[in-house]
Formats: structure tokens, sequence, C-alpha cells
């Protein structure tokens, strides 16, 4: 364990609670009629609930973390290229990972190609086309549905171009349909249900949730789905609003909302979560214009992806409380690493990163969350 990581958790394991800042476009819900969360009630609420999810939070925010990934598998196949297609560089997650992928790739000894689809589907279109045209032994799927480029997932396939997504499609693993050599990414369920067991441990039980989404991505739907299932196992935690803004438009669109919510609920806006992180950077100067603590409420917790901006947030208690990050740049050595038992004619190795979630208390004045080892590991394989 890092020894900043081992002083860290000698703090205080739970710590302030969590909130999502989020727009509300067309097509959010909202619930103003929810009365009064947890600033006029007394005592906690859903008992029933409440020592549950305290415990998941508590374990949830151990650092300890050797690595559990692979320690066996095919030595480096030499010699090879890939691409990788990001949903949009604006994106920390997909850029965080990125830089895994090419981290990775230049011990390994391959060459990577990054491009931008721009978060649009005509940017993605072209941009798998791009990376058709470069020939390349593999080719990344980072953020996006692969539904939205048909065409070009089937010449991929008709190629014999192994695919590996990022947050692709809604599990882990091969996927059939459509055909990925793997998908990485952790739980789903796991990250949905920490994010909103954090709102419920922190609140006692009591708050009132804005839930920010982007629905046009499959992935970030249903988390935000499941999100808002995990909230409803507590009858004191109401749903204030479930708003819809796509990640590319966020930095446009996130202040407005942010300044609208504010004023509509007031205090009763306690907590928000978020499908990624990204939100709060936006929503920061629409808080303190309304006159919110940077270190009070609204608590928010992004639901992913935990990139260095986040954790910065989070130090500094600047209008974010956690985050149950993705290990990135991890997870980009980890898409290499499959990629090489894909040439070596080899199956995925399985392993899914577990969540985790991250707060000022534990993480050591770090700027991200990985598994220890994980390079000494992926280099030992490739090495053997």
């Amino acid at each position: 364990m890092h020894p900043t990581r081992k002083a860290a958790v000698t703090a205080t394991a739970l710590l302030a609670t969590v909130t999502l800042v989020a727009g509300c476009e067309s097509g959010s819900t909202t619930a103003e009629s929810a009365g009064a969360s947890s600033g006029g009630s007394s005592g906690p609420g859903c008992p029933d609930v409440l020592s549950r999810v305290k415990r998941d939070v508590k374990a949830a925010e151990e650092v300890d973390a050797p690595w559990s990934g692979p320690t066996g598998g095919p030595r480096a196949v030499p010699g090879r290229s890939i691409v990788y297609i990001a949903q949009t560089l604006t994106n920390p997650g997909v850029k965080g990972v990125a830089q895994g992928v090419q981290e990775a790739a230049d011990v390994i000894g391959w060459r990577v190609h990054t491009i931008n689809g721009q978060g649009t589907p005509a940017g993605l279109k072209d941009a798998f086309d791009q990376a058709l045209a470069l020939k390349p032994d593999g080719i990344v799927i980072g953020g996006f549905d692969p539904s939205s480029t048909p065409k070009q997932v089937e010449r991929a396939n008709a190629a014999g171009i192994p695919l590996i997504g990022w947050h692709a499609v809604a599990t882990p693993g091969p996927s059939e349909d459509p055909k990925l050599f793997t998908n990485i990414t952790t739980r789903v369920e796991d990250v949905a249900r920490l994010s909103a067991e954090w709102i419920i441990a922190q609140s006692d039980g009591r708050a009132g949730v804005v839930l920010f989404t982007d629905a046009s991505i499959p992935f970030a739907k249903r988390k935000s789905d499941l999100i808002k299932k995990e909230l409803a196992t507590c009858s004191d935690v109401k749903l204030l609003s479930y708003e819809n803004i796509p990640i590319p438009q966020a930095n446009t669109r996130t202040v407005k909302r942010v300044s609208s919510l504010a004023a509509r609920f007031g205090n009763r806006w306690t907590h928000s979560a978020a499908i990624n992180d990204l939100y709060f950077d936006y929503a920061e100067s629409a808080l303190r214009a309304a006159g919110k603590d940077g270190a009070g409420a609204p608590f928010n917790i992004g639901a992913g992806d935990g990139d260095p901006s986040a954790f910065e947030r989070i130090n500094g208690k600047a209008y974010q409380a956690a985050t149950v990050p993705e290990p990135l740049s991890e997870q980009g050595w980890q898409i290499v690493d499959e990629f090489n038992r894909a040439f070596a004619g080899k199956p995925s190795s399985g392993y899914v990163a577990p969540a985790h979630i991250t707060v000022a208390a534990n993480t050591g004045g770090t700027l991200s969350w990985d598994s220890e080892g994980y390079r000494d590991a992926y280099r030992t394989i490739w090495d053997e």
C-alpha cells in the first residue's frame, strides 16, 4: 500500500455527504412536491436500510488494494499497432484510459494512434473510418456505443480486427452482439449501488437528490437508472430531479441548469449523483454564485470516472465530496494486455476491477485510484 494511502486510512472513513449537480434538459423529470428532505426532519431515516449501506460504504472506502488481476498470460506479441477511438477527449475518463493505453503500448513495444470522435455520431463514424483506413491490428472503442457505428464494426469484424471496448457495452467481458473481444469496465451494478449507498449513509437516510445522466449512452443511462433504484430503497431519500445532459454538451448546459436547480430547490437540494465527474467541474461556478460552500451541500458524488480533476476537487473540498473512480491507467494497461491475448489466440483474462469509493479522508493526497502493482504484473506477463 502507498504510505500516503495507509496514513489516510486512519482518518475518518466516512466523510461528507454526496451530491450530484446536473442540468435539467428536455426529457428530465422533477419531483418538486417531494417535500423537505434531510434538513427538516430529526433522527436518521430508513433505519432498516441505513445499517446495511453504512457497512457497504465503509468496506468500499478501504484503500488496501493489492493486485487481484491476472498474473499469467502470453508473452508480448511484437510489432503490433492499435487505434484508440475516443468518444471525446473532453471526457476525462476516456482521455485517462487513452493515456494508460499509450503508456502500456510503449512498454510492450507497439504503436498507438488516438483519434478523437468529437462526441457526435458523425464524428465517431468518421473516426472509425479513419481507424479502419490505418489497417491496425486492433481497435479500441473508447466510451461510446458500438451500435452507433454498426457498419464500421461490421467491417472490422469482417477484416478480423479484434475490437476491445472501454465502457462500450453494459457489462464487462466478451460480447457477441456487438462482437467485442472484451469490454473493460467496473461492474455498473456495483458502481451505481455504492454511489447511492454513499448518499444514503452520509445523509443518515435523509437526502434531497438531483441525479444527472447522459441518456444517449446506454451504459450511462443504465447506471443512472440503477442509482435511482437504489436510492428508492430508502423511503426518506427524495429524488428531486432526474436530469439528462449529453456529456459533449455538459460544458455549455450545466452552469445554467445548476443555477436553476439551486433557485428552485434551495436547501432541499442536499446531495447529487452524476454518471461522470466532469459535470461537477462545470457546476462549480454556478454553485459558488448561488452562495454554496464548496465543502457543504449539495454534496456531490461522481459514479465515474475518477479523473485527476475530480480528485483535486475532493481533496480541496471544492464542490465534490466523493467519486466511485475507474482505475483509468490500470484499465489502459489491461486493454493492451487483452489485445496481446487476442493476438496470441488466447481468451480474454476475465478480470474486472473492484469498485471503490474515494473521499478526502482516503486519497492520501493522490490524484488517481489504481490497484497496486499492476504495472509490474503486466510487465512480468509480457516478459515471461
